[in-house]
């Protein structure tokens, strides 16, 4: 049982995975770094069982897990001060390949994922490669805190490019969308709030169903469609305008740019 896992950078993905692991891991003691005081405090003044640490070499050598989620241009700082560990170290960082962590970490067994921003609701959907060092338990262990935040999948890491641009960076294209929605309601004639919490609700509840009832999207689709009537108004919009494609090319310039990140 692990009873000491470390964060190093205490933003809000840290935040969120600490808050989920410290709500499932009753035992768990959570230690935390970060160059900004106020971070650590909020940690603190929130959770139970968090000691703040005075540097990333105090943090390795008491956590038996280490989460670094520090900005990409940060990492390499933080590499150097813990490359002498022997411990899973999990890292967050936007575009930093395995091998560059196995290569400043050469005793670490290594992981790399990617999260999204619901995990700050605990309905994270996320990514996630092994390095090679790793072993099966290990593997098994990572999945079971990172699933306390939400949906968790082992891929290759050539698929974490993917997985960013379609979970990754998908909240932002899910909420642009929205945004439309709402805006949509508005211009006619509803009011503010009204248009909001029919969005909301009509995009939290197609989820549900589609991943309660198995159905594909087609099948949904084709079931509120009724000959004539206003689904098949909109859809022709929606056809027209070859709304499948734009999307498609949405989620591969960010799968694109991720790549570009990594090399």
């Amino acid at each position: 049982m692990v009873k000491n896992i470390g964060f190093i950078g205490a933003g809000n993905m840290a935040y969120a995975l600490a808050q989920a692991i410290i709500e499932q891991e009753s035992v768990v003691q959570i230690n935390v770094f970060d160059i900004r005081p106020e971070r650590m405090d909020l940690f603190t003044g929130d959770f139970p069982r968090v000691k703040l640490k005075k540097g990333n070499r105090d943090l390795a050598a008491d956590s038996e897990i280490i989460f670094i989620a520090v900005k990409p241009q940060e990492i390499d700082m933080v590499l150097k001060e813990i490359v002498e560990i022997k411990k899973i170290v999990i890292s967050i960082a936007a575009g930093i390949t395995i091998k560059h962590l196995e290569s400043n970490l050469p005793h670490a067994r290594v992981f790399r994922v990617m999260p999204n921003t619901p995990c700050l609701v605990g309905e994270m959907a996320a990514g996630f490669a092994a390095g090679s060092r790793s072993t099966a338990g290990d593997v098994e262990l990572v999945q079971r805190l990172l699933s306390y935040a939400g949906y968790t999948v082992m891929v290759k890491e050539e698929q974490l490019d993917a997985v960013t641009g379609l979970s990754g960076s998908g909240p932002a294209f899910i909420a642009y969308l929205a945004e439309a929605f709402i805006n949509a309601g508005i211009g006619l004639g509803l009011s503010e709030k009204t248009a909001r919490e029919l969005t909301l609700k009509t995009i939290r509840g197609t989820s549900l169903l589609l991943e309660k009832s198995g159905m594909s999207p087609s099948e949904l689709i084709n079931m509120v469609s009724s000959p004539g009537g206003t689904t098949v108004a909109g859809r022709e919009i929606l056809e027209g305008s070859d709304c499948s494609e734009i999307i498609r090319k949405t989620v591969a310039a960010a799968a694109a740019r991720s790549k570009e990140l990594g090399r």
